[in-house]
């Protein structure tokens, strides 16, 4: 009985940990010379918490949110970035929603 305890332990302890890992925004710097604005784009993406622990899309909400704006133009990197975030709440869950806008731009290649 004691074995099946610290299995346990240790499976809600891997759980724990591998929900609360997330990934960054990425935000190169970029002359403006090595880039063509396409124009304006935003997109949001929505993450879960349920039960108030466990993570549903949560930690990758802020990555989704800037690469569907980057797609909705075909271009390469989002720049003059702006964040916003709004959040809701039910019995199970807590949802929170990013909203990502700024210029898109197409990368010039070397020549």
């Amino acid at each position: 009985m004691k074995y099946i305890r610290k299995v346990a332990a240790a499976a809600v302890l891997s759980f724990t940990l591998a929900g609360c890992t997330g990934t960054a925004i990425k935000s190169p710097q970029y002359d403006s010379n090595q880039y063509t604005v396409l124009g304006h784009s935003e997109a949001s993406a929505t993450g879960i918490m349920l039960f108030g622990i466990i993570p549903i899309g949560q930690n990758s909400r802020f990555v989704r949110a800037q690469d569907a704006a980057i797609k909705a133009k075909g271009g390469d990197a989002l720049i003059n970035t702006q964040v916003q975030e709004n959040w809701f709440w039910a019995w199970v869950l807590s949802g929170y929603t990013t909203k990502i806008s700024g210029d898109v731009i197409k990368l010039k290649t070397a020549q």
